[in-house]
C-alpha cells in the first residue's frame, strides 16, 4: 500500500548539491531544505541560499516543510518558521551571510552573549533579505 504523505527527504551530506548555488552540501550546522506540498524536496548548503531562492520564486505558500539545520545539534533539521536565527561574523556559514538557526530564543540568546550578532525570527529574516 502506497502512502500519500509528504515528507522531507534526508540530506545526503557530501553528495547533495545546493539547489541555489550548486555547491556540495557538507555543513551540517548551516544546511536547509524545503519540501513542496507535492512532495519534491530541495536542499541548500546555507540558509541564505534557501531564503534567496524562495524570495526569487515567491513560493512559500507551496511549501509543506521549510527546514533549517539546528546549529546546536548538527545534522538535525528544525522548522524555519519557529526557529530563531542569529547573524554574527563569529559563526561562519558556507556562503558568507553567517546565518545560524537555533530551536528557541533562549538558546539563540546564549549564543548571542558569547558571539554577539543580531537575532531574527523567520519573518524578520525574510524581510532582511528583501532589501
Amino acid at each position: 500500500m502506497n502512502s500519500c504523505s509528504v515528507e522531507p527527504a534526508p540530506i545526503q551530506y557530501g553528495d547533495d548539491h545546493c539547489n541555489f548555488c550548486d555547491m556540495t552540501v557538507v555543513d551540517k550546522t548551516h544546511a536547509a531544505e524545503y519540501t513542496t506540498k507535492k512532495g519534491k524536496s530541495y536542499v541548500f548548503d546555507a540558509i541564505e541560499c534557501m531564503v534567496n531562492q524562495m524570495k526569487q520564486k515567491n513560493n512559500e505558500d507551496k511549501m509543506a516543510f521549510i527546514l533549517v539545520a539546528d546549529y546546536s545539534h548538527p545534522g538535525t533539521l528544525i522548522d524555519a518558521k519557529t526557529a530563531t536565527f542569529i547573524i554574527t561574523p563569529e559563526i561562519k556559514s558556507p556562503m558568507g551571510a553567517n546565518i545560524s538557526a537555533l530551536p528557541d530564543t533562549k538558546t539563540a540568546q546564549e549564543l548571542q552573549v558569547k558571539y554577539g550578532g543580531e537575532l531574527y525570527n523567520w519573518e524578520q529574516l525574510k524581510d532582511k533579505f528583501k532589501k
